[in-house]
């Protein structure tokens, strides 16, 4: 295989939250919401996160969806160039209504970090490494 994209696919329950969560930490779009998707940009190259509702992925992969509340099969990590960006990504979570998970802190000698979920519980870390 070779393939020329990886992108990710998330289940969320409302469209219009999502969008204004992802749309207050500055996430670009990747283009306009539809009824069943809202996309954006996560990083300088490019990587896209899908967020379709839940039935409509669960339809289209012909599977169940078991969701983030339940198990945390996966969490992205955003790379922060500072410890003042990482102390402000905190903030700016949680007024567009995020969960902080774990309040910045130093892991080790060369982390220093937080954990959060977004409204339907995806999990993201956000670190200065």
């Amino acid at each position: 295989m070779t393939p020329k994209n990886i992108w990710a696919n998330l289940a969320v329950s409302n469209l219009e939250r999502t969008t204004q969560f992802y749309t207050a930490l500055g996430f670009k779009p990747n283009g306009k919401p539809n009824k069943d998707l809202t996309s954006f940009l996560f990083s300088d190259d490019h990587f896209i996160i899908h967020f379709f509702l839940k039935d409509v992925l669960a339809a289209n992969i012909q599977t169940a969806i078991s969701g983030p509340q339940l198990a945390n099969g996966l969490i992205f990590t955003l790379s922060a160039e500072t410890k003042e960006e990482v102390d402000n990504w905190a903030k700016e979570v949680a007024a567009a209504g995020g969960q902080l998970i774990s309040k910045p802190e130093t892991f080790g000698d060369d982390y220093y970090g937080f954990t959060f979920a977004d409204p339907d519980g995806n999990k993201f870390n956000v670190f200065y490494m």
